[in-house]
């Protein structure tokens, strides 16, 4: 009986072995693939990194853009802002002319008609008979040699 249990004892363990060896084989094959995953990753990580960089590159290029934008844009809104109040007051004397010389026009029409003299006068109904009007206004002050 001794000696059939010392075969099965080496039977047990030249079973024990091929099992070992047969896990070792397959646990080689999964470190391989994870050794092939590692350089895959590490190439990814490394792409990553690469693109990180370009990214905080391209992000500082936008900051200062958008800083010389704003300045640029500011200086402009405040040049703009300036521009238009200069254009409102320009157009109010504008009005204010405007009004003087429609007032000068009617003023400067002269009577022929008596009833011309009993109704009031009439407006002139637009800037082209306002600035007729300024116009013959003008050369009648040149006649009469009052123009400078």
């Amino acid at each position: 009986m001794n000696h059939s249990l010392g075969m099965a004892i080496e039977t047990l363990v030249a079973i024990l072995l091929m099992l070992t060896i047969v896990y070792c084989v397959t646990l080689n094959k999964r470190l391989t693939r994870l050794k092939a995953d590692e350089h895959s990753l590490k190439a990814v990580i490394g792409e990553l990194i690469t693109a990180t960089e370009i990214a905080e590159r391209a992000i500082g290029g936008l900051k200062l853009a958008v800083r010389d934008v704003n300045e640029n844009l500011g200086s402009q809104l405040a040049a703009a802002t300036q521009m238009s109040e200069q254009l409102y007051q320009q157009l109010g004397e504008a009005d204010n002319v405007v009004g003087r010389l429609s007032k000068i026009a009617i003023a400067a029409r002269p009577v022929t008609n008596p009833e011309t003299v009993a109704a009031p006068a009439a407006k002139p109904s637009s800037a082209k008979a306002v600035a007729a009007a300024a116009e013959a206004f003008s050369e009648r002050r040149r006649s009469n040699g009052l123009a400078a």
